[in-house]
């Protein structure tokens, strides 16, 4: 068959959802089936600087429309398209069926060139975008963004959320054609032989335990709250990534060493170097670091909500913590730093628990869902 997968983003700019495309676009290839993608167009300085979104992948056409960039993050682009110009695109490529990924603006546009041409729908719930009001200080947008999420997922064929915790958001929305699908996690990629003595020895010469970070340094991420582990003695925090607030968590956090953004085997290396892993961030639907640490053999504390409820069995792999606690996350992670039988023992656990995690799998769960409404779509 053929798939359009509409992304609200796409490369350059590497995220969560960016990720989850690029594996869906990978199975798509591997298994014989063919691909489009349409995504916002990246900005004129990025394009002349040959920095732009590319024109292809895996020898898939990538249709780009016009754009413009998040007044607070202008690395995000926003889609400002017609629907009519999505119909065209779906209706000149003959697709089969239209993958919606993280949809909001231009999936919302995607949604609606589809149900003019009679095309079946798959939506991925992927980002809590209402929870971002109240961190960007728009509180007053926040139930108008989740009345969007309805009329998004209640329209679409089919949604797959990646948790436990998202399918009861969107249950408790009212929307009914839900599955839960997961992330796969790479784990010849990230695995504990990636543990570079080497890094290590630049950021902790004197044997500091490494505590780690990894994603996007941006406001719904709650880097900030790493604050409360700063003065752990015998600790070296480590930050990896890049966004908007570097400049002010760089101050924030003035003896954390901060590596920038990484990927591939880099990024691996760096995550399998680290002793705990910590993410704070309470909108995450699923979170893929804490599998990829995992993968690395590394323990990770995280906030109690969302994804990481799935992904951490707490006190065998790791430690919940309350949102919003920061004394029960400097404790929780400080039973870690400071106990290294108990460390080394939740981080074979850890390791253990995302072996069976391939993105094969999860690629033909995708394939059935994909078939699953189109024949639905034929037998109405």
């Amino acid at each position: 068959m053929k798939v359009a997968i509409v992304a609200e983003s796409f490369l350059p700019h590497f995220n969560g959802v960016t990720n989850s495309i690029l594996k869906t676009l990978d199975h798509l290839a591997l298994t014989g089936h063919e691909a489009v993608v349409i995504t916002p167009a990246g900005s004129l300085a990025s394009e002349l600087a040959g920095h732009g979104v590319p024109r292809q992948y895996k020898g898939f056409a990538i249709h780009t429309v016009p754009s413009m960039p998040l007044a607070s993050y202008p690395e995000v682009r926003v889609a400002t398209t017609s629907v009519n110009r999505l119909r065209k695109i779906l209706a000149r490529e003959r697709v089969d069926v239209v993958h919606l990924a993280s949809p909001f603006i231009l999936g919302w546009q995607g949604l609606r060139a589809a149900q003019e041409l009679n095309l079946p729908t798959v939506a991925l719930y992927q980002t809590e975008v209402p929870s971002y009001a109240e961190r960007y200080k728009m509180p007053w947008l926040t139930q108008r963004l989740w009345d969007h999420v309805r009329a998004i997922h209640s329209a679409a064929d089919l949604s797959l959320v990646p948790s436990t915790f998202s399918y009861r958001q969107l249950q408790d929305l009212g929307i009914d054609r839900l599955r839960i699908s997961g992330r796969g996690v790479d784990t010849a990629q990230f695995t504990p032989r990636r543990r570079n003595e080497q890094f290590r020895q630049a950021v902790a010469p004197n044997g500091e335990v490494v505590i780690g970070y990894a994603g996007r340094l941006a406001a719904e991420k709650q880097v900030a709250d790493l604050k409360a582990l700063a003065d752990l003695k015998n600790t070296r925090l480590v930050i990896v990534g890049s966004g908007p607030l570097e400049g002010e968590l760089r101050a924030l956090l003035p003896t954390a060493h901060f590596t920038g953004f990484l990927s591939g085997e880099r990024l691996a290396e760096v995550m399998a170097s680290m002793d705990v892993f910590v993410h704070p961030g309470a909108s995450e639907t699923f979170c893929q670091t804490i599998q990829e640490a995992m993968a690395c053999g590394v323990p990770v504390v995280a906030v109690g909500r969302g994804g990481p409820l799935d992904l951490v069995d707490s006190s065998r792999t790791g430690w919940l913590y309350q949102p919003g606690n920061l004394n029960e996350l400097r404790s929780r992670v400080s039973d870690l730093v400071y106990d290294d039988a108990k460390r080394l023992a939740f981080a074979s656990a850890a390791l253990s628990s995302v072996q069976d995690r391939s993105w094969f799998s999860i690629g033909e769960q995708l394939l059935d869902h994909y078939q699953h409404v189109r024949m639905a779509r034929i037998s109405r």
